[in-house]
């Protein structure tokens, strides 16, 4: 995938790592629709901004009639609500799964089309291997939508699409500001993600902490939940 003359659409691009994907593609020489469930909240210079709710049906097809030139779909938009899936209530949990499973399902469906020889790129999570006390919903959530990476690649081949999926553990963004653990710098992760991108990579470990949960999956898992 070359980023150069491509036409990108970023979903959550008001802030975090959305918005720092907009601002590195403008640098890298893509076209940018900037989305977000609140437009207003969009103020990158250089962008074109379209509201858009990936859990709304409507907004998905509006959003994918307007931007029919897009080249480059990155799955960014996501929630974070706490909820276990035990204690947590329920609504929170289906709001995770409608989010970051459903989500980025219906916005695949809907650029699939016009995606042949382009590329999705989707901001998964070192949580799509593992599971944090509470982070319940959103870890089921993330394992769900990594797998579904796997199987829109295969689905997409012979398209030639190019599936992107992007592992980090926590960056430093509104998201992650009730964390109380190491941080990466967003910028950081996402250079990364667009240069393995552009490289043609399946997968993009982005720091250390998806490096090291992904190496721990050939262990025995309490290895893992026991360390430290």
């Amino acid at each position: 995938m070359q980023i150069s003359g491509a036409v990108a659409l970023v979903t959550g691009a008001n802030r975090g790592l959305g918005r720092h994907f907009a601002v590195q593609l403008l640098e890298r020489g893509a076209k940018v629709y900037a989305t977000a469930r609140r437009p207003e909240t969009v103020d990158l210079p250089g962008v074109l901004v379209l509201p858009l709710d990936i859990t709304d049906p409507a907004s998905v097809a509006a959003a994918a009639q307007a931007a029919g030139d897009v080249t480059l779909l990155v799955n960014n938009a996501g929630v974070s609500t706490g909820a276990d899936l035990v204690s947590g209530e329920l609504d929170l949990i289906r709001r995770e799964l409608d989010t970051h499973f459903w989500g980025t399902l219906a916005m695949i469906r809907a650029f699939a089309p016009q995606l042949a020889d382009g590329a999705i790129l989707n901001v998964l999570s070192a949580l799509s291997w593992s599971a944090y006390p509470g982070a319940g919903g959103y870890a089921a959530a993330k394992a769900a939508e990594w797998n579904l990476t796997n199987a829109v690649r295969l689905e997409l081949a012979g398209q030639r699409t190019q599936v992107t999926g992007l592992l980090l553990g926590a960056a430093d963004t509104d998201m992650m500001a009730g964390y109380d653990v190491p941080k990466s710098d967003p910028a950081v992760i996402v250079k990364a993600a667009l240069d393995g991108l552009e490289a043609g990579e399946w997968e993009v470990l982005a720091d250390e902490a998806a490096t090291a949960v992904k190496a721990s999956l050939a262990r025995d898992p309490r290895e893992f939940y026991t360390q430290g």
